[in-house]
Formats: C-alpha cells, sequence, structure tokens
C-alpha cells in the first residue's frame, strides 16, 4: 500500500508583513513619496537591513542615508524614546515621517501636515507672514478646505480673523488642539502599531550583530 505523499509549504510562498503606507509633509514642493511600483512591491520587514527598512518606509530619507552601519542612521535608544511622550516623538525627523507615515494609513495626516505647518510658520518672516498664512488657513482651517483640520467652529472662526492681521501666534490655538488629539488618539495607537513595534525590534536585532 503506497504511503500518501506530504505535502511540505514552501517558505519563499509564506505571508510576510509589509508597510503599505506612506508620508506626506507639507512643503511648497510637491513631495509624493512613493510611486505606483512600490505600493505593488512592498517589502518584508524582518530580515532587512535597517537602511533598506527605512528606505522602504520614507523612500526621500535615501539620498541622506549615508554608507555607514545602520545604527547610524537610527538607534534602538531613539526609537524608544519616542514611546515616552509625543514631544520626543515629533521632535526626531525620521519619528515625524514614520509618524505620518502611520496617520497617512489612518487617513489622517492632514493632523501632522497642519502641525508642521504652524511650526514652520513660526518661523516666516514677518514680511512672509501674510501669505503663509492664508495658504495654511485655505489648505486647513476653511470650511472648505481640502485637508480640513478638526476643530471646533468658534477656534475656526477666531483663526479667521486672526490671520487679517496675521502675528507668528496666529494659529497657535488650532495647533493646540491638533496637538492634543494626536496625543489622546493616534499616538497610543502608533506605539502599538506593527509599524513602530516592528522598527523597533529590526533596530535590537542589528545591534546584537
Amino acid at each position: 500500500m503506497r504511503a500518501a505523499a506530504i505535502s511540505t509549504p514552501r517558505l519563499d510562498k509564506m505571508p510576510g508583513m509589509f508597510f503599505s503606507a506612506n508620508p506626506k509633509e507639507l512643503k511648497e514642493t510637491d513631495h509624493s513619496l512613493l510611486d505606483d511600483k512600490t505600493h505593488k512591491k512592498r517589502p518584508k520587514t524582518f530580515g532587512m537591513d535597517v537602511k533598506a527598512y527605512l528606505r522602504s518606509m520614507i523612500p526621500h530619507l535615501e539620498s541622506g542615508i549615508k554608507p555607514s552601519k545602520s545604527k547610524d542612521i537610527l538607534s534602538v535608544n531613539e526609537v524608544m524614546q519616542w514611546s515616552q511622550s509625543l514631544e520626543k516623538l515629533l521632535a526626531n525627523q525620521i519619528g515625524q515621517d514614520v509618524f505620518g507615515n502611520f496617520l497617512k494609513s489612518e487617513f489622517s495626516e492632514e493632523n501632522i501636515e497642519f502641525w508642521l505647518a504652524c511650526e514652520d510658520y513660526k518661523k516666516t518672516e514677518s514680511d512672509l507672514l501674510h501669505c503663509k498664512a492664508e495658504k495654511i488657513y485655505k489648505v486647513f482651517v476653511h470650511s472648505d478646505a481640502a485637508k480640513q483640520i478638526n476643530i471646533d467652529f468658534r477656534t475656526r472662526e477666531s483663526t479667521a480673523k486672526k490671520i487679517k492681521t496675521p502675528t507668528p501666534t496666529c494659529f497657535d490655538e488650532a495647533q493646540k488642539i491638533i496637538y492634543t488629539l494626536m496625543e489622546k488618539d493616534s499616538y497610543p495607537r502608533f506605539l502599538k502599531s506593527n509599524m513602530y513595534l516592528n522598527l523597533l525590534n529590526e533596530l535590537q536585532a542589528n545591534s546584537l550583530k
């Protein structure tokens, strides 16, 4: 009597873990970070060099990645510090990008884009305040804004009045609301997400090599 053949699954056919989100930064130039090919061919998470892993998550960082050890790009300690507070996460450039990537996956990237726009606005020279204030208002605050942020009616109206005679602080009230929204809502989910935990695991594994 012939024994039944037992089929063994091929390891190369087993599913891996993937990233699908891509971040956007608010700049005057268009930063489309992932093209169609990137969407079609998603990289595996584990077993990759951290430099390649970061490129897959945030392709625009590639030009700034030097041919040195991975730990020179981002350390385990840095990524662990992201879990201490949203403030520490946003103080790190790569942290901003990874968190933006996460918000993109939740369809709420307008929050970090607005927050970053406000940070940039505060550094603007006085003769350019009016132009920038109008742009930020039209993109994020106006009731018909393409990337309308979730703020109350009173704050929206108050901001509209402030930009008529703009100062570096005219978006502070709205920015604080959005920061609190990210801090209490998106940030806790980010810390529990595969996006954050996989990156931390990659760096920890790399540090042992």
